[in-house]
């Protein structure tokens, strides 16, 4: 409160300084005309007031959370973002959305992921939609942001943007396509762990680079590593687990074993947008084979295209967000819309988000967006 006050003083003070004296230039003559009511002006002061936030800048603190309050999360949801017809972000979809989340138990939500088509988003987008899930959901849920890019100087950029509006973590993707080397992977990551917790992504699917373990070694001793998103598999799983890095299963296959058999600390699920209740029993509940088992064929369903097109078609089926797909994603053809009605029968309507009745939709139903 009293640096607060000093910062208002100091505003006050500058206001009434440029108020008091006009700009005008001095007068040969030396004439008093030109003096004015006090001796000197003071300069403004809020530049010299000690943690005055503008502009916000990597070093600085920007959030209240740490690397710790990350590591417990068990369950992490990749939030789908829904669309208007137009192509612009459908929030109150979005917001319903992230509510049936919370009330199924869901801890955290990486918004603007893969899942979340934050690949399809202009960065004004996707910071808009961190800093607007912060305001609705942040004291409810950990909002972690995917701020990472190929390129460093972006991934800076908008992981600084992103702790500014609030988020709690960063999640961060290794450069693909223009893929460095493992050098350049230790320097990429510790420009970017500075500026708050980070949770590192490694997906060698997608980016056609595997992060070796001696770069997370090298990464974690900066205590801002909150864990790693891990895709390769259990090996890889046991051998963080063992070294006292934390964790998350990156594939809805495989969270149940990761979980109870090579002790990650959870997952960060795809499937947990259609079914949040079923994927926290998995997680917290210890083991259940029978239940992975029941799910299995959902999840296998979720992934016979790559995500998100497999979850964007199935949450339209079930009416909780509109049939609108950015291109280049395209719903799944009818017979396999036929699968899914199939499943939701199977598994039990009640165990999905939405209160609608599960249909089929037929191809006209849905709307294609190229511009947006």
């Amino acid at each position: 409160m009293a640096v607060g006050a000093q910062q208002i003083s100091a505003f006050k003070s500058y206001s009434l300084c440029l108020t008091d004296f006009p700009l005008r230039f001095p007068h040969p003559s030396g004439g008093d005309i030109y003096k004015r009511r006090n001796a000197k002006c003071r300069p403004p002061q809020a530049a010299i007031v000690p943690n005055f936030h503008l502009p916000m800048r990597s070093f600085e603190v920007k959030n209240r959370t740490c690397a710790d309050d990350i590591k417990s999360l068990r369950l992490i949801t990749a939030i789908k973002t829904p669309y208007l017809p137009d192509g612009r972000f459908d929030l109150q979809a979005y917001d319903a959305l992230v509510n049936m989340q919370i009330e199924n138990g869901v801890e955290g939500v990486i918004v603007g992921g893969t899942t979340g088509e934050g690949q399809l988003m202009s960065w004004d987008e996707h910071i808009m939609l961190i800093g607007h899930t912060v305001n609705c959901f942040g004291g409810s849920i950990k909002i972690i942001g995917n701020t990472g890019s190929n390129s460093t100087r972006e991934a800076i950029h908008a992981t600084e943007q992103g702790f500014a509006v609030g988020m709690h973590a960063a999640l961060h993707i290794n450069p693909y396509y223009g893929k460095t080397s493992l050098e350049g992977l230790v320097s990429h990551f510790e420009s970017v762990l500075e500026m708050g917790p980070t949770i590192i992504y490694n997906v060698p699917s997608r980016t056609g680079q595997d992060i070796p373990p001696h770069v997370i070694y090298t990464a974690a001793q900066n205590t801002n590593l909150a864990g790693v998103k891990e895709c390769v598999g259990h090996d890889r799983v046991a051998e963080y687990t063992k070294n006292r890095i934390t964790v998350w299963s990156g594939n809805d296959d495989q969270c149940h074993d990761s979980r109870w058999s090579h002790s990650a600390t959870g997952v960060i699920s795809v499937a947990s947008n259609l079914v949040p209740g079923l994927m926290r029993e998995l997680m917290f509940e210890g083991k259940n084979p029978s239940l992975n088992a029941k799910l299995m064929p959902l999840i296998e369903w979720l992934f016979q295209e790559p995500n998100p097109i497999g979850l964007n078609t199935a949450l339209a089926q079930l009416g909780v967000v509109r049939p609108v797909f950015r291109l280049p994603y395209v719903p799944l053809p009818l017979a396999k819309r036929v699968e899914f009605v199939n499943l939701v029968k199977k598994l039990g309507r009640d165990n999905f988000i939405g209160k609608e009745d599960v249909r089929v939709l037929g191809d006209e139903d849905f709307t294609l967006v190229g511009r947006y």
